[in-house]
């Protein structure tokens, strides 16, 4: 068990109204009046969910987009959030994170309703979170519905994100759509509204493909298992498409894609790549190219 693990087991004594869902969503539910309000709350630290090199613009758009996608995997509509600064000492810094943050928060519509500015002591890490507030007006995917007999379904690829943090790592200045994928991902709001109704249990991607499924058969109390890991053509181009290629894709976090399972026999109201399928029983297999394939030792990103 890992040190999060652990850290959230004792949360969880303390987290005991419904509305926190045992802390086993990445959200809140808060009933009010005839309306349901999705709250969830995402940090980014710096050397930890971002490059000390990353320009501040693409950090304030990501600060937005993780908030967003958690709100996506609910299919809610974005009404608000807060946010908690940590002035950096640079005020050209600190309006190019502002101006990214604004990018962000004006093309999906989530006005900022305030929050907190905070000096940090000198050469410490810097550190920001958003917390955002969103409307749900039908039926609430959860982690726990998946039911034997569904797929398994990602709305795109898996790990150009991963690629792309490894570009970046080893050249500040480096481009392109897997760059892209990591500094700005795209929080899939409109296909998580049309999913909604249908899916039997939904979520984002944050940390990785394996980890994520496991634990969606884990609320779910099924055994889940992946036979196709989709790749996009820029990952191919850059890294091939062995079985080695398609595990580290499988296991990179900060996709940002929704996962989501529904019968079999019903089509997705949104494009969509099935990976798996849900049984009965528990535990997470991985077959690549028809063979069962061991699973890594660490299946995503955790901290700790």
């Amino acid at each position: 068990m890992s040190q999060e693990s652990r850290f959230l087991t004792l949360l969880r004594l303390l987290a005991n109204d419904p509305a926190a869902q045992g802390l086993m969503d990445d959200v809140a539910i808060l009933p009010v009046g005839d309306t349901r309000l999705i709250l969830t709350s995402d940090t980014m630290v710096e050397g930890v969910h971002y490059l000390p090199t990353d320009p501040p613009a693409d950090i304030g758009w990501k600060l937005a987009a993780v908030n967003l996608s958690d709100l996506a995997a609910k299919g809610a509509r974005p009404v608000g959030c807060l946010l908690n600064y940590a002035l950096s000492g640079d005020e050209d810094w600190d309006a190019a994170f502002i101006a990214g943050l604004g990018e962000a928060l004006d093309r999906h519509a989530m006005p900022l309703l305030g929050g907190d500015t905070v000096a940090m002591p000198p050469a410490s890490a810097r550190s920001y979170s958003l917390t955002a507030i969103g409307e749900a007006t039908g039926p609430i995917p959860t982690r726990k519905g998946a039911q034997p007999g569904d797929i398994l379904y990602v709305t795109g690829p898996v790990g150009d994100a991963g690629i792309g943090l490894d570009l970046a790592r080893a050249d500040a200045a480096a481009s392109g759509p897997l760059v892209d994928a990591y500094r700005r991902p795209r929080p899939r709001l409109a296909e998580g509204a049309l999913l909604a109704p249908h899916a039997s249990a939904m979520m984002d991607l944050s940390d990785g493909l394996l980890i994520d499924t496991q634990r969606m058969g884990q609320a779910s109390g099924v055994a889940i298992i992946i036979d196709h890991i989709p790749l996009s053509p820029a990952l191919e181009k850059a890294r091939g498409a062995s079985t080695a290629v398609q595990i580290a894709a499988a296991r990179a976090g900060d996709d940002y894609e929704l996962l989501f399972t529904m019968p079999r026999g019903l089509a997705p109201p949104v494009r969509a790549i099935p990976v798996g399928r849900v049984s009965a029983g528990a535990g997470l297999t991985l077959m690549i190219d028809g063979a069962i394939v061991p699973l890594p030792d660490r299946l995503g990103w955790e901290h700790g």
